[in-house]
């Protein structure tokens, strides 16, 4: 067994391979770390770039797109390490960025889990929407960030450089435990895509387990390489991962209010986008609570698992209030204003 297994989920990717691959390489080059890339059923020349330039790389050839969720727990099968750092092929990383986690969770055998500082690679002094540092979520499942509030990301001074427990870290860099991650099962691959290293997290918070931010540890993510942030498939997964999130995870005493709530406001956001003619949104918020319904059964299966296994709700993570309600009414627009330290 190696020590450490950074792993690249590719769909074509050739680009991102072409420019960000041979550094990855080079600074996680050692006798205790390999670098895999996962190809998700790429249709461009990704596999045959990586076998004529990157030999030093396995590559791990999967017959179709699996998605994010589905390609890993298929990858992450035939890897066998004490780590695993899961890796977006659209990011750059910088000298230090591997050895500075895994040292961190070498000494602290109680931390699950862990990500770095997340940078935008387009405006290198400004935080990245998928992570920036370090993720947690409202009493109503919406996802936010120190560095980013909904769609506002700040600039990095330095405001939070301090390692800090958090309730899910980005799976565009993710170091998890094998062990961890094979005894939680993974992710689920009902997400497809989004949140499904919430959902991860979420499980493995409720072991009683810790997830942290590492600052010490920089990488600078283009993000929306695959999946753009405004697209209409997002906006779906958006929404109904998140009611999948909620469904599975919350304890029996919050998940008819919680639900009933998050209808009304995703109500409110189908309503704004039928408003602004954004027909494509309108209409996959519709299709989004559909298939959450259809989906249901499934999900019962799962939630009761769940429930079963979990030891604590990590409710000292979650905001005890509404993002919307201050972000939109109070005008809090960073982390920072909603908890002032």
């Amino acid at each position: 067994m190696i020590k450490t297994a950074v792993v690249i989920l590719n769909w074509n990717g050739k680009k991102y391979l072409e420019q960000f691959l041979g550094d990855i390489i080079m600074t996680s080059s050692s006798a205790n770390c390999r670098v895999y890339v996962a190809d998700n059923g790429s249709k461009d020349d990704s596999c045959e770039y990586i076998r004529n330039n990157h030999p030093e790389a396995v590559l791990l050839e999967m017959d179709r797109n699996h998605g994010f969720a589905g390609g890993y727990n298929e990858a992450l099968k035939n890897i066998d390490s004490e780590y695993f750092v899961l890796l977006n092929s659209d990011i750059k990383v910088s000298p230090g960025w591997l050895s500075t986690v895994t040292d961190y969770m070498d000494n602290n055998p109680e931390v699950a889990a862990c990500q770095p500082k997340i940078l935008s690679y387009h405006e290198p002094d400004k935080f990245e929407y998928a992570g920036a540092a370090g993720g947690y979520i409202d009493k109503y499942g919406y996802p936010f960030c120190r560095g980013r509030i909904m769609n506002i990301t700040e600039a990095d001074n330095g405001q939070y450089d301090n390692i800090r427990q958090i309730f899910w870290a980005s799976g565009a860099c993710m170091f998890i435990r094998s062990s961890v991650w094979k005894e939680t099962g993974g992710f689920d691959p009902d997400f497809f895509a989004h949140m499904e290293e919430i959902d991860l997290c979420w499980r493995i918070n409720a072991t009683g387990r810790k997830i942290m931010f590492i600052p010490g540890s920089v990488v600078y993510h283009i993000g929306g390489g695959t999946l753009p942030y405004h697209s209409p498939a997002k906006v779906f997964y958006n929404f109904r991962n998140n009611l999948y999130l909620l469904y599975k995870n919350l304890p029996d005493s919050a998940l008819g209010p919680v639900l009933f709530k998050r209808r009304v406001l995703d109500g409110i956001a189908a309503i704004r986008f039928l408003l602004t003619f954004n027909i494509k949104a309108f209409s996959n918020v519709i299709k989004a609570h559909t298939a959450f319904y259809r989906h249901k059964k499934v999900l019962r299966a799962k939630r009761k698992e769940n429930i079963s296994l979990e030891a604590v709700y990590p409710g000292k993570l979650v905001m005890n209030k509404s993002l919307v309600f201050s972000f939109y009414i109070k005008r809090k627009k960073t982390y920072s204003e909603l908890f002032p330290e």
